[in-house]
């Protein structure tokens, strides 16, 4: 038994700020789609602007998915924290940047750094909490990380529109909070006591490879919705941009109470949890596909909203609750890397289905078979563990 990584103990101070943290990266993810439409007109007349202004939005998380496992290696290494402060303050700087900016070209390399940032923050941010809690504490608290990163991406939908109204470029000033909030973080955060570590241990692939994987899935399937819907329902003819955001958010609250619950259900284990999780989600997916009724539309985005709202809390629990300390940052940064890896791919993926079947709902439907699939394969043929997920982890 490794002695306690420190004598402190954390509390609210330290939750709410590791969960500010945490929605950066959301922030950075959602806050520019509704003003995509003006940032195309302004660059109309740059060569190749219809295919660079969309990838300013998700080029980020491909970079996340890039940097996070560098991003875990230092925080193992040196320290979780300053890692974090300089991550937050740089998330600032390069976030604001597009403010000055009058090239497309130098806008995307500034969304290039802005993803090497969020790897840092949401690297730290989770490691940090599986640092400072362990059990139960831990569970209820990396839950919590999806419920509040959930009403955040809506809120932050609600304030780029808002904000945009006039100038595309007034939302770049909401980066600029990143900075501010380092501060208290300076004060209030704590590398864990280094004396403590373990011997220095290798990158755990072993333990990261099959959580991973099907993290890359959960991904793909997790925002296929959050990109897709406003399309999905402008199909059926639903084209009030009001309407399309009450039902976007009324599915970001069914995420959010599916995220709320993970801490009173953890105890069945991951492999319980992620055949439900997977299941429902591509049931939801399904339901979509086959109507054109928009209750039925919204109840398919609800119970998938539902599900992917477990299935986060549940796949980074079941990948980083076994780890020691001396390995979590990197296996936290590989977990993460997952992630936003399947963020990056969801839309190339609706993309290519599009094209191979030649209609947006097939694309759903292939997706919510997949994920069926995938259910079926964790519950027969996966290795994943049966124990509950809320008891205490090694130190």
């Amino acid at each position: 038994m490794s002695p306690p990584l420190t004598l402190r103990r954390a509390g609210l101070p330290q939750l709410v700020l590791l969960l500010v943290g945490s929605c950066m990266p959301v922030l950075g993810a959602v806050l520019l789609s509704p003003v995509l439409p003006r940032m195309s007109r302004h660059f109309a007349t740059t060569p190749g602007a219809d295919v660079l202004v969309p990838v300013i939005l998700t080029v980020p998380a491909l970079f996340i998915a890039l940097g996070a496992p560098f991003a875990g290696a230092v925080a193992d290494r040196f320290d979780r924290k300053r890692l974090l402060i300089a991550g937050m303050v740089a998330y600032s700087v390069f976030g604001t940047a597009p403010l000055y900016l009058d090239s497309i070209q130098g806008i995307l390399v500034s969304r290039m750094l802005v993803g090497v940032c969020e790897a840092a923050i949401m690297t730290c941010c989770t490691t940090l909490i599986a640092d400072y809690w362990s059990g139960t504490r831990r569970v209820r608290y990396l839950g919590m990380q999806t419920l509040v990163t959930t009403i955040a991406a809506t809120a932050f939908i609600v304030l780029g529109g808002l904000l945009g109204a006039d100038d595309w470029r007034t939302p770049f000033w909401l980066y600029g909070a990143a900075a501010p909030a380092a501060i208290p973080m300076a004060f209030l955060l704590w590398q864990p006591d280094i004396a403590a570590r373990e011997a220095r241990r290798p990158w755990p692939w072993r333990a990261l490879a099959l959580p991973g994987l099907v993290t890359v899935g959960g991904g793909v399937v997790f925002y296929t919705l959050i990109v897709q819907l406003s399309y999905v329902l402008d199909g059926v003819g639903v084209t009030d941009t009001a309407v399309i955001g009450g039902i976007t958010a009324l599915m970001s609250l069914a995420t959010a109470v599916g995220a709320g619950l993970f801490a009173r259900v953890a105890f069945h284990g991951a492999k319980a949890l992620l055949v439900v999780e997977f299941v429902l989600a591509g049931l939801g997916l399904l339901l979509i596909f086959a109507t054109e009724a928009v209750p039925v539309i919204v109840a398919g985005a609800v119970l998938t909203g539902f599900a992917t709202g477990l299935l986060l809390p549940t796949l980074v629990t079941w990948a980083v609750n076994r780890l020691p300390f001396a390995q979590r940052g990197r296996g936290t940064g590989l977990w993460t890397a997952a992630l936003f890896l399947g963020q990056f791919l969801s839309p190339l993926i609706v993309g290519a289905l599009i094209a191979a079947t030649g209609g947006f709902g097939a694309s759903l439907a292939v997706i919510g078979v997949a994920s069926l699939v995938l259910a079926g394969l964790v519950a027969t043929v996966l290795t994943v563990p049966t124990t509950p997920l809320n008891t205490a982890s090694a130190e």
